[in-house]
């Protein structure tokens, strides 16, 4: 349920009501648009009288929400969700590109591509220190001493930097980072999603293989719920019949969450094709349909990359990837 203001609400007004709600046991969520204030209720509505709070002398309209994400809902804060980043910005008309190695393999790896994608307009840098993989016995990646190698390539380049987390009990290692990405064999890990919502950082969810946007955005539910709203959705494909791809791209989720919820969205074409030449050309259609950003995989080396370095794109291949997409966006 939501309530919109009238005009020339005053503040000592809205203090009231919010006093109000909480003794009937909801929370109220308070957004200030660029044309109205809306207040947002969150909870158990069933002792909230509807014709009572619309009766109210401030109260403009009120209306119930029936989908069962209500924070991530775009009819509770109209306006777009802008996650804002030192200096970079995601949402709301603002584009990065998140670009790096699937996993961080060395100091020097690390630095020099963050160098590189920097150079060719990639905004935040992304590499795995912590690694989920199918198999036990492939590279889980450097964990600690990764991330270390990770804050040595922000220092040098200033970019915020982006990596997953694999368990909550690793939140103390991530105190100097930037994004905590949530991949998606974890995106309802929601023992993890709650305690996500308690800290005071930037996620990156990424949707799930076999999950609905529904399903992704009750995910973001469960964050928010925490009082954590800088919360970036990441679509990676989602598994299908299809073989020739690594999943397939659903690029109709963009438009579609924009529709249904505030939070900005963001494309991994490396994730979704696993396949390198399929990037440039998914990463344009990604642009072209209005994702806030993009998530794009680099490596210096890729046919020895410890993970993933068929998807993997070159730093030559990623600066003719940033020049075309850039144009894609003139063109928007």
């Amino acid at each position: 349920m939501f309530a919109v203001l009238k005009q020339d609400v005053s503040q000592e007004q809205l203090d009231h009501l919010s006093m109000w709600l909480r003794s009937r046991g909801v929370e109220p969520h308070v957004f200030h648009g660029v044309y109205q204030t809306v207040v947002g209720l969150v909870g158990d509505t069933s002792n909230i009288d509807i014709d009572l709070l619309r009766g109210l002398d401030i109260i403009d309209s009120v209306t119930r929400i029936s989908e069962p994400f209500k924070s991530a809902n775009r009819k509770f804060h109209p306006d777009d969700t802008v996650v804002k980043l030192g200096d970079r910005a995601i949402g709301g008309g603002n584009f990065e590109i998140i670009a790096g190695p699937c996993s961080v393999e060395s100091e020097q790896q690390i630095v020099d591509i963050a160098k590189a994608v920097k150079a060719s307009g990639a905004g935040l840098l992304r590499g795995g220190a912590f690694k989920p993989r199918t198999s036990p016995y492939d590279f889980q990646g450097l964990r600690a001493e990764g991330l270390e190698f990770l804050l040595e390539a922000k220092q040098v380049t200033g970019m915020p930097i982006v990596t997953e987390i694999m368990s909550a009990s690793h939140l103390e290692l991530f105190e100097d980072v930037d994004v905590i990405q949530v991949g998606a064999r974890n995106m309802q890990n929601f023992e993890l999603l709650k305690e996500l919502g308690h800290c005071n950082k930037a996620i990156l969810l990424k949707r799930g293989l076999a999950n609905t946007m529904k399903e992704l955005l009750m995910s973001a539910e469960y964050i928010m719920s925490g009082g954590n709203e800088n919360i970036i959705l990441c679509e990676r494909g989602i598994r299908t019949y299809e073989t020739y791809t690594r999943n397939t791209l659903d690029l109709s989720a963009v438009p579609m969450l924009h529709e249904l919820t505030h939070l900005p969205v963001v494309v991994d074409p490396s994730h979704a094709t696993g396949l390198s030449r399929l990037v440039l050309p998914m990463a344009m259609a990604a642009a072209a349909c209005g994702a806030d950003g993009l998530m794009i995989e680099v490596h210096n080396d890729p046919k020895h990359a410890l993970c993933d370095g068929a998807q993997s794109l070159t730093p030559e291949q990623f600066d003719e990837v940033a020049r075309k997409v850039a144009k894609v966006r003139e063109v928007l």
